[in-house]
């Protein structure tokens, strides 16, 4: 076997994980309970504790393999016999009381069409590194979410889906997992990054339209400060990964050029400068300092609680919190209001028009050393094309004829442009990696110490934002230098 190498989880290039449940790993095998129900999004501290009755009694591996485009589901080999082993880091839709649709739910529905196909999912408790671990020891099984791989890594590692023509005429956000032309994983959910808010909340300081400025943004969290009881802006702080989600709208939503973060941006020196018009990285990053500056987040940042903030915003102690479209099933289920929580982009305009980066979430890698082989390739089409497993859980739709859920037509409807950021050009995939490594910024891995050093400086006046500013810019530039020729700054 050829020798295979893994990038860490924190130098990984752009990715909006899905906030998986951390719990403890678990397995589940082919269900047999009633079909789906609506879903919430991943909890991300929720622990698996429960495992899933098997219903088909057939463990006999079919081997062979199976071209994944030709497959149409429930037309190819329903007769198929065989065992899926499935890794996911969605743990908490292992657990019987799970607020939607859990893998149990999922899976009886599939065995509706394909009986004799058995689904064994296991969930890993730290599934960005123990993914890893097990992607590199080999005997991982059959399906995995794809983990923070290079590029170059993924023709070693999974099955080549087709060329990224053919499947973008079916699929949505594959690029991500497309090298040379080829594609390798197919997104389990897409999602927009942004704040969940209370709709009552912003009535209650007289707030009437969505802000679509960071200024206008700023002057609504100080409206909720002066006129109501609510935290405006709930930092989340102590979880760590949620100071990295201020990463994810740079990109499309500060220059509305979807070629400008895995292109344009690492070519570009001094990308933390201030443009002077509200846009760029700097006052995506103003938001968040001036908000702790003014008073408008919680008393204390390191006493926040991810899980009870679900349901201080469900109830109006918190107006909003800056996370993705993937939190707004999560916060209605986390208390007696679902309907005063909503979503909105992040309030920045271009040129007098408002974007949205279009993220894929994990996405679905298939071994293909399987001994299953056309039994995941049927697997992977089910989930992707007949579940609805995306629009359940508050995503965009993966295939080009899919459903999204309701609030992303409410965005468009309010003039928001959703778009996808255009992937690297050939023979630079893996430099964003390479930048974030060279320079320690991790621009868009799950790593918040970056960002949490904001909080931080906000807070004691122990920095400037220009200070922050001025030294990420040249840690960025050094690394320009060193691994990429040298454009104008954008």
């Amino acid at each position: 076997m050829k020798a295979k190498k893994i990038i860490t989880a924190g130098l990984a290039a752009i990715m909006t994980m899905s906030l998986a449940a951390c719990g403890s790993g678990s397995t589940a095998s082919t269900g047999s309970s009633a079909g789906s129900g609506s879903a919430a999004a991943a909890d991300s501290t929720a622990a698996a504790s429960s495992s899933v009755t098997a219903a088909s009694s057939s463990t006999t591996g079919a081997s062979g393999s199976s071209d994944f485009l030709s497959i149409e589901v429930g037309k190819t080999d329903t007769d198929l016999t065989g065992t899926v082993k499935f890794l996911t880091n969605r743990t908490d839709m292992l657990k019987d009381d799970y607020n939607g649709t859990t893998w149990k739910d999922y899976i009886a529905e599939f065995n509706k069409v394909y009986p004799n196909i058995e689904i064994d999912v296991e969930g890993l408790t730290d599934y960005a590194n123990d993914a890893l671990t097990r992607l590199q020891g080999g005997d991982w099984g059959d399906v995995m979410m794809i983990p923070a791989v290079v590029s170059a890594d993924l023709p070693t590692y999974f099955e080549d889906l087709g060329s990224s023509d053919e499947i973008s005429k079916i699929y949505n956000y594959t690029s991500g997992k497309t090298y040379n032309g080829e594609v390798y994983g197919i997104p389990i959910t897409a999602t927009t990054p942004g704040f969940v808010y209370n709709k009552k909340v912003f009535q209650d300081a007289g707030i009437t339209e969505i802000p679509t400025t960071v200024d206008d943004f700023l002057k609504d969290l100080q409206a909720i400060k002066d006129k109501t009881d609510a935290i405006p802006l709930y930092t989340n702080y102590v979880a760590g990964w949620t100071n990295a989600k201020w990463d994810d709208v740079i990109g499309i939503t500060t220059t509305g050029d979807d070629t400008y973060l895995n292109q344009k941006m690492l070519h570009s020196k001094d990308i933390f400068s201030d443009p002077g018009d509200g846009t760029g990285a700097y006052n995506v990053y103003k938001v968040l300092y001036d908000a702790v500056k003014n008073g408008c987040t919680e008393d204390d940042f390191s006493t926040t609680d991810w899980e009870s903030s679900k349901t201080k915003l469900n109830n109006g102690e918190i107006g909003c919190m800056m996370l993705g479209s993937w939190a707004v099933t999560q916060m209605q289920g986390a208390g007696d209001h679902p309907d005063d929580v909503g979503f909105m982009a992040f309030p920045m305009t271009v040129n007098g028009k408002q974007y949205v980066n279009a993220n894929a979430d994990y996405s679905f890698g298939i071994n293909p050393d399987s001994k299953n082989l056309e039994a995941a390739n049927i697997w992977v089409k089910w989930m992707t094309e007949q579940s609805n497993f995306s629009a359940n859980e508050g995503g965009l739709a993966i295939t080009k004829d899919g459903k999204s859920a309701d609030f992303y037509k409410e965005m468009e409807d309010a003039g928001c442009i959703i778009k996808e950021n255009a992937p690297a050009v050939k023979g630079e995939e893996d430099l964003l990696s390479d930048l974030n490594q060279e320079s320690e910024l991790n621009i868009g891995s799950d790593d918040g110490s970056r960002n949490a050093k904001i909080i931080e400086a906000a807070s004691d006046g122990s920095e400037s934002l220009d200070d922050i500013m001025n030294e990420w810019n040249d840690k960025w530039n050094s690394a320009v230098d060193d691994l990429s020729s040298v454009s104008s700054a954008s």
